[in-house]
């Protein structure tokens, strides 16, 4: 299936839900004034593309319109689609051999999964990889990594449950080097005791990795379910504090009619989303890419 096409069928719930709402604004108005305009809005913001957000993207179709002195209505979702591209554009991941890659979130987004994902995918990729389980402070997730490193046929570092984090990191370094791995990817806890407990876990394991590991590229990707709107962006801006984020995993896209969070997240973090969730199989985490998916929600 070609990508765009997936992706579409995939983002059905958040097309149906701003495309949908934009033909029939489109099809009411006749001229393009300020009515029309905050009637647009209005779409933007519903889609939890956030306040600051949509009132920046329509601003920049506004000054668009009149440099160009567009009066046809049904050039504005063509317009509004360039925006969010450009809004979205980023360079995506560049991987390097040695590169440790730190998965990073609260617990249910799917971070363990998208670490499991991106193992596979690098794998069939021909890369040497190895997982490392670093939240120990959930049984369930060591467990969940393990079937992750058979599937994938990935080496995995793991120790017992209540083991210190940034210790199992160290022998994952240790074990990635000897081996001459291409890629580590470690799973974090994403809940302890309190976010306090956390956070210090998350800055001990980084400094272990740049003590470590300082010729290895180090990427520290945030995993965010789509689906808890603009809890995405207090997110985003408490782990940054702690982790130095680099990019932005975004799951569960296929189940929100708001995936407007995306373009938020990027504008309001300026860190770049690399990958998108848009279901429960291995091949569903996918290269994030800016032209496709303004396309796939503004259809």
């Amino acid at each position: 299936m070609a990508m765009f096409q997936k992706l579409s069928e995939r983002l059905k719930k958040t097309s149906s839900a701003i495309s949908g709402r934009i033909d029939e604004i489109i099809n009411y108005y006749k001229e393009i004034d300020d009515d029309f305009f905050e009637d647009l809005l209005d779409v933007l913001i519903s889609s939890d593309m956030g306040i600051d957000t949509s009132h920046e993207l329509i601003e920049s179709v506004q000054s668009y319109v009149r440099s160009k002195k567009i009066g046809d209505v049904k050039t504005i979702k063509g317009i509004l689609q360039d925006k969010i591209a450009e809004a979205m554009d980023n360079e995506g991941l560049e991987l390097v051999s040695p590169m440790v890659i730190l998965m990073v979130g609260v617990n249910g987004t799917g971070k363990t999964t998208s670490a499991g994902k991106l193992a596979a995918k690098y794998a069939a990729q021909g890369k040497k990889v190895a997982l490392c389980a670093a939240d120990t402070f959930r049984a369930a997730a060591i467990e969940q990594l393990s079937e992750w490193s058979e599937r994938a046929n990935v080496p995995i570092t793991k120790a017992q449950t209540g083991s210190d984090a940034a210790a199992v990191v160290y022998d994952a370094i240790s074990s990635a080097k000897s081996k001459k791995t291409d890629i580590l990817i470690c799973d974090t806890a994403g809940r302890l005791h309190n976010k306090k407990n956390l956070m210090m876990e998350l800055e001990k394991i980084s400094r272990t990795i740049d003590k470590e590991f300082p010729e290895a590229k180090k990427e520290t990707l945030l995993v965010i379910d789509a689906t808890t709107g603009q809890n995405a962006i207090s997110q985003a801006k408490l782990f940054s504090e702690a982790a130095d984020v680099t990019g932005i995993v975004l799951t569960k896209l296929d189940g929100t009619a708001r995936g407007g969070v995306a373009v938020a997240v990027k504008s309001i973090t300026n860190i770049p989303v690399y990958y998108i969730g848009i279901g429960e199989s291995v091949d569903d985490l996918e290269e994030f890419n800016a032209k496709d998916y303004a396309a796939a929600i503004i259809s």
